[in-house]
């Protein structure tokens, strides 16, 4: 019979690929860094080809070892869907589940969203991470998070993907803007130099730039804000104007501000939704829950 790695084995070559340090990786593992070395090296033998490059003084993962890394975490996924099986017949959306949010997105949803789940589903231990969709994608593809709740469109790859509303951009400028010239039509209203955006990163940056036909155009800022909060206020002091989704409309940021909003065509929104890792043994729970966002953005304005 054909021998094959141990899970031990997969486990630390996904942990060396990670932390890029031999030591560092073999302490998140719980075992000494000789005896990390020495199951890495058994690994590399066992498949007969090399999967580190040693002749750095940083840790470097070969071409051929990146695939195996690839591969390594897709059987992780699978084994521990294994142990997951047994929980399709308890109580769905009970127990714990790590969700990861955009920041464009938490602020405006999640309170609303949060005080239903408890109340709905008590026994449920959510955990929340705020991160932007790239790096929350890396992190679900690696096991250490369940679920994303992200802006579409977005290239994912090995994932589901659920659909779940649509978030509409609106236009925010001060009451008196120097940046808008009144009576034209939306573009034709903005002066060269006026939008303010987000900085490249955030996917809100480019659904604003590809729904408001904005792309190829002078009348983007060379700024480029950290956060939304960053952008309003600079809109609140009339140093340009920018593109918020609809789900902020409610933000206290706006209130007693001298920031108005204005509608932007029915064409120029994001899509909110709900991605897993494909082959999930939760994806009934998942679309369970995708479900009630949906229907929690649909009661009340987050």
């Amino acid at each position: 019979m054909m021998k094959l790695p141990t899970v031990k084995q997969l486990r630390y070559l996904v942990a060396l690929d990670e932390h890029c340090h031999f030591g560092q990786a073999a302490q998140a593992c719980n075992i000494s860094q000789s005896g990390f070395s020495i199951a890495i090296k058994e690994l590399e033998e066992l498949l007969q080809i090399q999967l580190i490059d040693r002749t750095n003084k940083s840790v470097t993962i070969t071409a051929i070892g990146k695939q195996i890394v690839a591969k390594a975490r897709v059987c992780l996924n699978e084994i521990e869907g294994l142990v997951d099986i047994p929980m399709d017949h308890q109580k769905p959306l009970s127990g714990k589940l790590t969700l990861g949010v955009i920041p464009t997105i938490a602020p405006y949803l999640l309170p609303t969203m949060l005080k239903r789940i408890n109340s709905e589903f008590p026994e449920l231990k959510l955990y929340l991470k705020e991160q932007i969709t790239s790096l929350l994608y890396d992190e679900l593809i690696s096991g250490h998070i369940d679920l994303i709740l992200v802006a579409l469109p977005y290239e994912f790859k090995y994932v589901e993907t659920m659909p779940l509303f649509k978030d509409r951009f609106l236009l925010a400028h001060h009451k008196q803007s120097k940046w808008v010239i009144q009576g034209k039509g939306l573009l034709k209203q903005l002066k060269e130099d006026s939008v303010l955006l987000l900085e490249d990163g955030h996917c809100l940056r480019d659904h604003a730039l590809s729904a408001c036909k904005l792309l190829h155009t002078d009348k983007i800022n060379q700024f480029s804000g950290t956060s939304l909060h960053t952008l309003l206020h600079m809109v609140n002091n009339d140093l340009g104007v920018t593109f918020i989704p609809e789900m902020a409309e409610q933000s206290v940021l706006l209130l007693g501000s001298q920031i108005e909003l204005q509608a932007v065509n029915e064409s120029s929104y994001r899509e909110i939704g709900l991605v897993w890792r494909k082959n999930s043994s939760h994806h009934g729970e998942f679309r369970m829950l995708g479900e009630f966002i949906k229907n929690c953005a649909a009661l009340e304005p987050c």
